[in-house]
Order: C-alpha cells, then structure tokens, then sequence
C-alpha cells in the first residue's frame, strides 16, 4: 500500500576530557587595537569560543588583546601542546589581510606605515600552522579575521594586497573554516559577538553531529542573518569525522524545550517556548496546557513528580546548548547548588541582558522573516510584528545607522514597514536592499511583483529577481525557481536545472529541498528510489518534520531499500516527538497500515522508556496510544531508540 579588555589576559586551562581523545585549542581574540580603530567583538569571541570548547573536553590556551611577541610566545605553547594531541584547533578573532595571497594576522600593537612594515609587525598565518603540524590528528583552522584592513591606506601601493584573507592549501588533516569566502571581507556583528561565532556557539553543541553537518547549519544561520552578504567557508583534507559534542544525537532544541516544559509541568518554561517559537510544532500543546492553567483551581508549578537530578542535568544541557538566557536563569533559579550551577553562572555572564541588547538584535528579534530563522531566532510571524511594527520600525531604522554597510537591517525595516501599513514605503526598502545585494529583499520584491501587491503585476521583474537571489544562494528563490521548471510556470519546463537547483539548496542546508529530492527520487525522477532514504533521513534531522514519516514508510515497506521495523519504529518515534501530533493521529487512525514487525519495535521501544507495561505483540490499542501521548508529552528519550 503506498502511503503518502582591556589588557592582556592568558588563561591555560586544563580539564580532564569526557572524550577519549586529547583535544587542545589555541584561541585569540584582538579587539585593542592600538595604532588603529578598535574592534567590538573579537575578545568576546574569543572567550566565548573557549568556554565552549572548554565544555567540550579541550584544553584551551586562551590569549585575549596579545601582542606580536605574546603571540609568537604562545604559538609556541599550542605547538608543544598540539604535538600530544589527537585534535588541534585554532580560532583567530580580529584583524587579518593578504599580500600575495600569504594570510597575515595582526597584534594589537602592530604599526603598518609602509608594505616593508607587513613581516615584521603581524603573525603569518603559517607560522602557526607550522606549530599545528607537530600534531599526528586532526588540525582544525577557524578564522574570523576577515574584516577590513585597516592598514589599507598605508599599503595602497602594493599590488599585491588582497580582499579579506587568501584561500589556503590543505595537507591531509587540515580544516580551515573562514568566516566568510575567501577574498571577502566578513562583518563584525552588532551584538556580543560576531555573526560567524554567534553561528558557530549556536550549534557547537549539538549532540552527534559531525563538523561538516555542523559547518553546514553555521553557513545558513550566517547566510540568513545577513542577508546573503557573508557566507563562510571551509576546505577540508580531513580523513576521519569529527564531532564537538560525541554524545549521541536527540532531538531539536525546539522539541527539548517542549519535552523539558511538559516533564516538569512548569508554565515558565511553557511561556518561554512560545516567546521563542511563536509558530513551533508544540504551540498548540503550550497554549492549551497554559489556558488550563488559567482556569484551573490550582496552578501546577514547579518539577513535582519528576527526577530532580535528572531534570537538572536534561534542563542545563538544553540551556547550554541554546545559550537561551532565560533559561539559564530559570536553572539557577531551580538549582542554585546544582552540579553545573558554576558553568551556567559563567555562561550567563557572557550573554547580554534584554536591557544591553543593541538595535541591530531588537530589530532582528522582531523583524525576521520565519524562513531566515537561525538557531537563536525563530522569526517573527507578520501577524505577530503587525502587533509590534513600531517598535519594529524604532528598532531596524537605529540598526541601519548602526550598521549602514549591511543592507539587511534595510530588509528588516522594509518587512516591520509593510507589517505597519505603509506598502509604499516597505516597496522602497526592499528596492534599496535589493540593489544592495540582500537576498530575502529580493525574494520579497519578487512575491509582491508576481502577486501585484504594492507594484504592477509583472512576472519577468519577478524572475529576474528569484534569478539573482537564487545565484547569491537563497535557499527560497532556488526552491520557487525549482518548482517554476519543473511545473513550466511561466518559464519553459527544464526538469535538469530544476533538480540542479534543488540540489544547491539541498547542499547549503535547506531541509525543504532535500525533501523535495526524496519525493523525487522516490518517484524515479532523480537517483534512484534507495537514495529517497538517505534524503529523508537529512530532511528529518535538518527540520522538516514530515521527513520521519516518509522515512519509516520506506524501510517499513521495504520500498526501495531493506525492510528494517528497528529503524521505522525509530524514525516514527522521532518524528511523533518532533511534529505537531499528525504521527500520533495517525497511528491512532490507521495503525493497521504498518506491519506488525514495526509496530512491535515501537512498542519495545516505549516499554524500556516506561510508558508502555502490555504485551509485544505488534497490536495496536488504547495502552499503545496512552504510551505514545507520554513519549511526546514529556517522556523522549532518545537513549531507547536503539538499532
């Protein structure tokens, strides 16, 4: 059946790692800059990275405003440290440039008057690479040094300046990851920290996912958040996966929160998912439970009922994982002596308070479109910012003049413009960060000429705009394009560049796209039916929730691929975990249409979580669908779902 600081500050820090393997960092950050103008963020960076890898197992040598001799010295340092390691890591925050094509990275008391000046006042990125080959693994490269050189002018006369910093060459075990395409230069951000550390604090702890899956999803937070006009890269010589967080994967952050909000019954945390998802697959659980609560006698607070050990620990690995600061407080609030108390006071200092945050954050918190949403910033529905447009508008018109080089807050106020009535002025932003070069400006422009909303009706201007976004790499504009080639609308049928741009999208992390290549390979139009599989399989773990069910279909059935009832019990029990209750409903409907094989896995899974104590018989009933309300209801446990 087919069913659809000032100063210097040196901190070695030495922990013993969870990890088998020796993991050591080198991480600086110059913010200081003493010759020249200084930078906002790269201290903070710097030490937010190393709080991180910290957690993570890695002994950190953490140099903050160094000099060219400090620097020399503790190259040196990581040199000694990276010989004994099985992973090594540099992370660079600051000034950088090239001259032929050589990555020069600058102290804070570098002086540059004349190009004679480069070699004796910076650090040559190979000298510190020189330092990473004394170590037998792997070598990892991260550089946010790609801002503007401010030794420009002093340098104009030699030819041989570069853009931003120089791609380099990769002996085997090498990574390096730059904030931005080489040649290119990279923005600073205008909160804490930069928008490439912002990303990558953002997933480094993400359980069992490997770095290029990782370096994937900080590529598209960083692509959305500014508009297209940075996109990091990385070159890669690796031989073997690497993963930050080795522990083994579970669930969305969005459907942790849910999970942690429902096991401890507590309308604090219901109320924080909802201001952070605002159209997340749990809302309606959220609203229903706090309108119970509203008429209820009595108001069900606290962890009653639960392990409180075991909610503290699930509890502080979410909040270290999402840097959500709420959440962090409500831990300490809940577990002041608690085992991971200290970490989550050092990790809350690190994070701005609602008071601190900077225009350019307001306005993204309250302006972005849902389909820009990054790990910290699930977008704003327009019927929400309706609500809100003019603080909206107050909020993205200060952020243009914070940061008048990233059309994007341009794209913001334009969408907080239109929410507040005035279409005419929002057509205006969205031209004027469009000819900037802003993708989800040039997306909107293009909805409203196909609709003819605001502007004449007019399906040419409307291409040509999905054309240029789609080349600067909107995941949107490829899809819509895709979806015109392959239906011929308005533009002739080419199924070959339709797949090709589905493709694209599907490679820089659009979940929708790799689904969309399922259902295709599926039907035979591309690859072949056992590749669906694996396309699921990616859609499911990058978001799109309806993925887990495709998935289990296929390896219940056998279509294509091996019957395997382990792994579609797994895959419905994740997504009847992640989704908005449709798995649930459908079990409830039509189990009959699974096989009795893949119904008895789910049951032994729900039986070793606690939530199911009948027989294992592969029959569905009341006790099966009870157990299957408690496993998304609270009860994940990603531990249960074994091979």
């Amino acid at each position: 059946m087919l069913r659809l600081l000032a100063g210097l500050t040196l901190c070695l820090t030495w922990l013993t790692a969870a990890q088998a393997e020796e993991r050591v960092a080198f991480i600086v950050g110059n913010s200081a800059y003493q010759t020249v103008g200084e930078l906002e963020n790269p201290v903070n960076d710097a030490s937010d990275i190393a709080i991180a890898l910290e957690g993570l197992g890695f002994k950190v040598l953490l140099g903050r405003n160094l000099t060219h001799d400090q620097m020399v010295a503790m190259a040196g340092q990581f040199g000694d440290l990276a010989a004994m390691s099985d992973v090594a890591l540099f992370y660079y925050a600051g000034h950088g440039f090239q001259v032929d094509a050589t990555n020069y990275l600058i102290p804070i008391d570098a002086a540059i008057a004349t190009p004679a000046d480069v070699a004796g006042e910076t650090i040559a990125l190979q000298a510190i690479l020189n330092a990473m080959d004394r170590a037998p693994g792997l070598k990892l490269v991260m550089l946010d040094a790609c801002r503007d050189n401010p030794f420009g002018a002093a340098m104009a006369s030699d030819p041989r300046l570069g853009n931003g910093l120089a791609r380099v060459g990769t002996e085997a075990n090498f990574m390096f990851v730059y904030a931005t395409q080489p040649d290119n230069v990279a923005y600073d951000g205008t909160g804490r920290n930069s928008f490439f550390t912002e990303a990558m604090l953002s997933h480094i702890y993400t359980p069992g996912q490997d770095i290029s899956d990782l370096l994937i999803n900080v590529r598209r937070d960083v692509l959305a958040a500014t508009g297209g006009k940075q996109i990091p890269w990385d070159n890669s010589s690796l031989t073997r996966q690497f993963r930050f967080d080795t522990a083994p994967p579970t669930a969305s952050e969005e459907t942790l929160l849910w999970q942690v909000a429902a096991s401890a019954k507590d309308p604090q945390l219901m109320d924080l998912y909802v201001q952070r998802y605002p159209e997340g697959t749990h809302t309606g659980d959220v609203m229903a439970f706090l309108d119970q609560q509203k008429t209820s006698a009595t108001r069900t607070l606290g962890t009653a009922g639960v392990d409180t050990a075991a909610q503290a620990d699930r509890l502080w690995a979410l909040a270290r994982r999402t840097r959500m600061r709420p959440l962090l407080e409500f831990y300490l609030q809940k577990y002041p002596d608690g085992a991971d108390a200290g970490a989550a006071q050092e990790l809350l200092a690190t994070l701005p308070s609602p008071n601190d945050a900077s225009p350019g954050s307001v306005c993204e918190r309250l302006a972005t479109h849902p389909r820009d949403a990054t790990a910290t910033n699930a977008g704003t529905p327009f019927e929400t910012l309706q609500r809100n447009a003019l603080t909206a508008i107050q909020a993205c018109s200060a952020a243009v003049i914070q940061a008048p080089d990233l059309p994007h807050y341009v794209a913001l106020l334009a969408r907080a413009t239109a929410a507040g009535g005035d279409l005419g002025r929002a057509v205006e932003l969205y031209q004027q960060a469009s000819d900037q070069g802003d993708l989800r400006a040039m997306v909107s422009l293009a909805q409203l000429y196909d609709s003819g909303n605001g502007v004449p009706q007019d399906p040419a201007i409307a291409l040509a705009l999905y054309e240029r976004a789609a080349a600067g790499g909107s995941p949107d504009a490829l899809i819509n394009l895709a979806v015109s080639l392959l239906q011929g609308q308005g533009v002739p049928k080419d199924p070959d560049r339709a797949i090709g741009l589905l493709r694209r999208a599907s490679a820089e992390g659009s979940a929708k796209a790799t689904f969309n290549l399922g259902v295709l390979a599926q039907e035979g139009q591309v690859d072949t039916p056992a590749a669906a599989l694996a396309y699921f399989e990616r859609a499911a773990t990058g978001g799109e929730v309806g993925a887990y069910r495709a998935a289990a279909i296929l390896l219940d059935e056998g279509r294509g691929v091996i019957k395997d009832p382990d792994a579609a019990a797994n895959m419905l029990l994740r997504g009847a975990a992640e989704d908005s209750g449709e798995i649930n409903a459908m079990l409830q409907a039509s189990a009959g249409e699974w096989t009795p094989a893949t119904l008895m896995a789910i049951q032994t899974r729900l039986k070793a979580a606690g939530f199911y104590t009948k027989a294992i018989d592969g029959v569905p009933g009341p006790s099966l669908m009870a157990a299957l309300a408690d496993w998304r209801g609270g009860g994940f446990d990603a531990s249960v779902l074994t091979p």
